[in-house]
């Protein structure tokens, strides 16, 4: 994927790095930023607050209250880099690591010493190695891998200065829901990468001790509040929803990519930032598979917590996926809800038996094997599952699914004729992960 921007002044996490073709070095880093800013400890956290900075990794949670809570603890913290990016369809954070490193390492080991962590662990995804072989290499077209990438920032920093907190990388299993914050806990303690019941990490996360988890790209952004201030921060984005965000975009758009956009840019505007529809568009579906498809007389909507809630949508961790009309948005939808069937940990009711009966509900639907008991069984399992799982995974899945029955509720009227439904055949739109 590429990376684009919008206009100047809305060029923050992306300035002048997507140029260089290449992973900045930390030379590279130092010519743009200068030295490690000077707004540490209490003050850093008194800016992130008053910047209004929200994680963007999906839940939005304020992030100057969570490192507040963090450093209230009275152990050592961790923090975790959360670079784990467990929708399919979400490439930024991979993205940011890959053109901008040590702003995000900037902004960790920054949280570090604002909270008094003795450990930053940086989680990315598992990939193949490269050296498995030659054909295996060029089948998946991989290099270098991100972990890769990011170690080598790591040993960079460490030759230039060594670090007062140290750094590791660790590389998580891929599954969807490794990337959840549990999850990742969980995995850096006993190497298993589920979901748990236990409080929430920043109460007792990391061998127990107090953890801050957040997204690669929130990590970033404090790298530059801390040298910009909170002022500079608000100049962009909307009151409620200050600062810029990383879109990921794709589907039936002209350059799929990475784009950034203030926060409040209209669903349509960051789609024009990919280079627009590249053909008529029939929906688009708004933060990945655990988010909601709109139709395409909502692309005016602001892209704020707020508006989307307003109008019963998941803004997500800024996902824009355009689904052209000659797709049926059914048989997406049913593809993809078979996947987070299959990607459940298998440790709670809700995903082991509720997320299989709609995924294969909606394979009915998608069949052309419509009933009136099949829309009644479908209304009881959507309304009986959220809330109950040990995570958000089964939440999502519903909130997807629900929106698909509301978005393509018209076109679900081809599905009940005899000659069922032609634009089914045509190749698929929505990225499925391959095992490997």
């Amino acid at each position: 994927m590429t990376t684009g921007t919008a206009a100047p002044h809305a060029v923050r996490l992306l300035a002048g790095y997507h140029a260089l073709g290449r992973p900045a070095e930390l030379r590279d880093h130092l010519a743009q930023y200068g030295p490690p800013p000077t707004t540490t400890g209490a003050s850093l956290v008194q800016a992130v607050e008053e910047a209004g900075l929200t994680g963007r990794g999906g839940g939005g949670f304020p992030t100057g209250r969570k490192l507040r809570s963090v450093a209230a603890g009275r152990r050592p913290a961790v923090v975790v880099v959360n670079a784990a990016e467990g929708e399919p369809a979400s490439a930024k954070d991979r993205a940011l690591l890959t053109v901008a490193p040590h702003l995000v390492l900037d902004g960790a080991a920054l949280a570090a010493g604002a909270v008094g962590a003795r450990e930053i662990v940086v989680c990315v995804h598992a990939e193949p190695d490269p050296g498995e072989g030659a054909e295996a290499g060029a089948r998946r077209g991989r290099t270098r891998t991100l972990a890769d990438t990011v170690r080598r920032a790591v040993a960079e920093r460490e030759r230039a200065r060594p670090a007062p907190v140290p750094m590791r990388v660790t590389a998580v299993l891929p599954r969807y829901v490794a990337s959840e914050e549990t999850s990742l806990v969980r995995w850096i303690d006993t190497g298993d990468a589920r979901p748990s019941f236990a409080p929430r990490p920043f109460e007792r996360g990391v061998g127990g001790r107090p953890t801050l988890v957040s997204n690669a790209e929130t990590f970033a952004h404090i790298a530059l509040i801390a040298r910009y201030g909170p002022a500079w921060f608000r100049s962009c984005g909307s009151e409620e929803a200050p600062g810029t965000a990383l879109f990921t975009v794709s589907g039936a758009v002209a350059r799929p990519g990475v784009v950034e956009a203030p926060l409040g840019t209209p669903v349509g505007e960051v789609l024009r930032l990919a280079g627009g529809p590249s053909e008529p568009l029939q929906a688009v579906l708004a933060g990945g598979y655990g988010g909601t498809w709109l139709p395409p007389e909502l692309l005016a909507l602001p892209t704020t917590p707020s508006a989307f809630k307003a109008a019963g949508l998941a803004l997500g961790p800024g996902i824009l996926v355009a689904l052209p009309e000659r797709a049926c948005g059914v048989a997406e939808s049913a593809r993809v809800l078979a996947w987070l069937a299959a990607e459940t940990a298998g440790q709670c009711g809700p995903c082991v038996h509720g997320l299989p009966a709609i995924a294969a509900d909606f394979a009915e639907l998608a069949s052309c094997r419509v009933s009136t008991e099949l829309y009644r069984r479908l209304d009881r399992r959507l309304a009986v599952i959220p809330g109950r799982g040990a995570c958000r995974h089964p939440d999502g899945a519903v909130r997807f699914a629900a929106s698909a029955l509301r978005v393509f509720g018209r076109h679900l009227r081809v599905h009940t004729r005899a000659e069922g439904c032609l634009l089914a055949r045509w190749p698929s739109i929505l990225p499925i992960p391959e095992e490997w």
